[in-house]
């Protein structure tokens, strides 16, 4: 292992992450973060706390960026697999681990005491779960009232949106963007991209970071614009383009999409939650006149199935079990918390917790399905449950027939199969297996009195719990159903939590081979 190149590599990804901080500073000031509940003095007091909290957090970045900078200016050779896979898996620890440093210097709270009403300070681990949750794009939050200003500043609610911006594409991508590296380059672009890679459209790894990059950045800058247009201020038109390109969920509101009560702002957002959980490839075809490649693509037809029948599902069977009050309810909501579920966004605009057990169930299985390979969104990939289909109808088939051979096709054109069975298989076996593990660990050492009067849900609210953090979901059902957080679980619980969210980020290998002490190993 090459460490002083990884070191050199990861000083880049701590001045990236120090200066995405200062975009965050002028939200501090009192025209652009003035609250309507709280008086202008203790505005400025409070939001001056954040602003010192993100310069201090700018200057720790720039110290760490230079020491390690520093370690590595004598490094040498090339950036071979496992050097890149640890500097991506690295790169999202040192992010989340930097990017907690301005919840905790500002003291953020995360709400308060129910008896004595004492604002309840993020503790560590509190701000270590909310930078990794904006940073993997979850939106899983142990924040319990984001609308008070004595709370939580300004400038460090616009921080924990912008930790979903760099989150969405990767800042490993926009690490490669930036900063080149030739085949470095490559080799972070193919360990951090999530999901199966489909065909680039650029023979040039840097080229096609760009394309991705600018293709984000155009949607962000387009979504916040019509947003602000409609109504909301700069500042929430921002945010929540942020989480919603970024299919995080982040909001600036406790009722999330829903406090603006606007089925105008909800379908704008529902577009564009939409796009972001489509191939940024095939946006890239729709964009320069090439429809026909987006309709073209199984894995996108699928994904547009599964949205449609989905969302059907629902509000058939929720208008016939009272959800709703009317046909045009039942649309509206329904076909919102599908394309949120499923796209891994998270953004909530009705208590789906409280619909019938099928819906319920129904949106637990979205989860672990996601968006399409190589958009923002989370999951498992759509691409991978038709291989899965297609693997084992073949494997069926060769139970009776096993001298028959045939090819793994989509769209009717042959896949080079190479290690394609095995990496699929592997992938699902593995899934299940942290999943089963990571459940029984929560349902074993976290307390009862974490669920109240209703921990005789604990063992399907864990389940949900689990699937949320693991598939960057972020709310789930029961006690992190819609209207709740993660603010009252264990911090060992928390910790758990955190590593779930990076895993699922990182397509679970890039992390699990840091504790492996093989991989630390010299060649």
């Amino acid at each position: 292992m090459n460490l002083r190149l990884v070191a050199r590599l990861l000083s880049n990804v701590s001045l990236l992450i120090g200066g995405a901080m200062i975009f965050s500073l002028p939200w501090a000031w009192p025209v652009l973060g003035a609250r309507k509940n709280m008086a202008t003095e203790s505005i400025g007091t409070f939001e001056t706390r954040g602003f010192v909290a993100l310069l201090i957090s700018i200057l720790v970045c720039l110290l760490v960026g230079g020491l390690l900078r520093y370690w590595g200016r004598v490094a040498s050779g090339r950036l071979y697999r496992k050097e890149a896979m640890a500097v991506v898996g690295l790169s999202w620890v040192l992010a989340s681990v930097l990017g907690a440093l301005p919840f905790l210097l500002s003291g953020t709270c995360r709400g308060r005491d129910p008896m004595t009403q004492e604002p309840i300070k993020m503790s560590w681990i509190d701000c270590w779960f909310e930078s990794q949750s904006g940073f993997s794009t979850t939106g899983a939050t142990v924040i319990s009232d984001l609308e008070s200003a004595d709370l939580v500043p300004h400038c460090i609610l616009f921080w924990r949106s912008t930790t979903h911006f760099l989150g969405g594409l990767g800042i490993l991508v926009l690490f490669v963007v930036i900063l080149g590296h030739g085949s470095a380059g490559k080799a972070l672009m193919r360990v951090e991209m999530p999901g199966p890679t489909k065909e680039g459209v650029t023979p040039r790894m840097q080229d096609t970071a760009w394309l991705f990059t600018l293709t984000y950045l155009g949607l962000n800058v387009v979504l916040a614009v019509i947003l602000w247009l409609m109504g909301l201020s700069l500042f929430d038109a921002l945010c929540h383009a942020f989480g919603t390109m970024a299919t995080g969920g982040f909001s600036t509101y406790n009722a999330s999409v829903g406090h603006f009560q606007s089925t105008a702002i909800e379908s704008v957002i529902l577009l564009f939650m939409f796009l972001a959980g489509t191939s940024f490839i095939l946006l890239f075809y729709l964009l320069s006149c090439r429809p026909q490649r987006l309709l073209a693509d199984i894995e996108w037809r699928t994904y547009l199935a599964i949205l449609i029948v989905a969302s059907l599902l629902v509000m058939l069977i929720g208008t016939w079990h009272g959800d709703f009050d009317r046909p045009l309810e039942a649309l509206r909501y329904s076909l919102f918390q599908v394309v949120s579920i499923m796209t891994t966004t998270g953004y909530v605009t009705a208590d789906f917790d409280r619909w019938n057990h099928f819906a319920r169930g129904l949106l637990l299985t979205l989860m672990f399905v996601g968006g399409c390979a190589g958009s923002t969104g989370g999951g498992l990939k759509v691409i991978r449950h038709i291989l899965l289909a297609k693997i084992l109808r073949l494997e069926i088939e060769q139970a009776y027939h096993p001298t028959v051979v045939r090819p793994v096709r989509l769209g009717g054109n042959a896949v080079e199969e190479g290690e394609l069975r095995k990496n699929i298989l592997v992938y699902f076996a593995l899934i299940a297996v942290i999943f089963v593990n990571s459940w029984v660990l929560v349902v074993a050492f976290e307390p009862d009195v974490t669920w109240g009067d209703g921990a005789e849900h604990k063992l399907m609210d864990s389940a949900s719990v689990i699937a949320a953090t693991l598939n960057n979901i972020g709310p789930g059902l029961g006690t992190v159903g819609a209207t709740q957080n993660y603010g009252h679980f264990s911090g060992w619980s928390k910790i758990l939590f955190i590593w779930l969210m990076m895993l699922g980020r990182l397509e679970i290998f890039s992390i699990l081979v840091l504790f492996l002490p093989d991989f630390w190993r010299s060649r």
